[in-house]
């Protein structure tokens, strides 16, 4: 039996960390406005200055802009809580500079905001995965990169404002997305064979972090969104709500775990426990792309890959 836990501190603070450095941050980008590099200084030969809030929004803007940007991102360590991340100087006055960033929304990446709107550019260019998916501010599972829908048209909306950059290259903007879109397939293809095989199989997760990719899986969620809110806001559940949690696994009704890998505490170490020990299969997913050895569709396909094995081999994959 998982009893109830008592606020544990590194949960408590996942929230609060990154808002408390956040007027810091602001200040730096302030001061950034008066000496950050204007879009229209770049020469027609030199490279266009991104940034994407989180590495795999990263990625596909690399693969996209190709030898005609350099990027670099802000959430890039798998090892990491991003609930904590803290936006120094440096990272202040990279994103001052960036001509195109690309960020989340539904308040995952709001630091980005908050700096963005104190160095002002009117030429700066923003994709927000939130505004091209037509989402609500309030949408309730803001990891939207797991979601096959997200990536093409984050993708599609990146090769649009690369192309007003620098429209000399849209074709090859416009080839790079094609290949892009090319290469998400044997996602795609494996997602569909696992819903048409396995759909309906029950799985319970700690937070909504994978929720939108098993659901395109057709495997059947049955933690409750509640308990997966309040772990992923750094709240503690109720007792009856960790207790059902733990049924899952001493009951035999999840077939597979999926586990935060990226974000953990006393209180989901001790769930993961409880599935290891009913012999559950535990996959880890994480909300920052892993690195080296993964772009975002290898990524995607890796996770899928190891679900499938954890329900046709009974096989875990804690860590990629």
């Amino acid at each position: 039996m998982i009893n109830q836990f008592p606020p544990d501190s590194a949960r408590s603070s996942r929230r609060i960390a990154a808002h408390m450095v956040l007027a810091s941050a602001v200040v730096f980008a302030t001061a950034l406005c008066l000496s950050a590099t204007d879009a229209s200084a770049r020469t027609k030969s030199s490279v266009i200055v991104a940034v994407g809030a989180e590495n795999e929004y990263a990625n596909v803007l690399n693969q996209i802009g190709g030898e005609y940007v350099k990027v670099s991102s802000i959430l890039d360590d798998p090892n990491t809580d991003p609930h904590t991340f803290e936006a120094s100087p440096s990272v202040a006055e990279e994103i001052g500079r960036a001509e195109l960033i690309v960020q989340n929304g539904v308040g995952y990446d709001d630091f980005m905001n908050k700096i963005e709107a104190a160095s002002p550019n009117p030429k700066r260019k923003i994709v927000v995965a939130q505004d091209v998916l037509g989402l609500p501010t309030d949408t309730p599972n803001p990891h939207l990169w797991y979601s096959p829908k997200t990536m093409p048209a984050v993708a599609s909306a990146i090769a649009k404002d690369l192309e007003k950059f620098d429209p000399s290259h849209a074709a090859y903007f416009q080839k790079n997305l094609a290949s892009f879109k090319t290469s998400l397939q044997p996602w795609l293809r494996a997602i569909a064979a696992f819903k048409s095989k396995h759909g309906g199989t029950p799985a319970a997760v700690t937070e909504p972090v994978a929720d939108y990719l098993l659901k395109a899986m057709g495997l059947r969620i049955l933690t409750p969104f509640v308990f997966q809110a309040d772990i992923m806001n750094g709240v503690d559940p109720a007792p009856e709500d960790i207790s059902l949690e733990e049924g899952f696994f001493t009951k035999h009704q999840a077939k597979v775990f999926c586990y935060n890998q990226q974000v953990v505490d006393s209180l989901t170490a001790a769930i993961k426990q409880s599935a290891v020990s009913a012999k559950v299969p535990v996959v880890g997913v994480y909300e920052t792309m892993p690195t080296p050895g993964y772009d975002y569709q290898t990524w995607m396909l890796a996770e899928v890959n190891a679900i499938d094995a954890a329900i046709t081999r009974h096989q875990s994959t804690e860590k990629l």
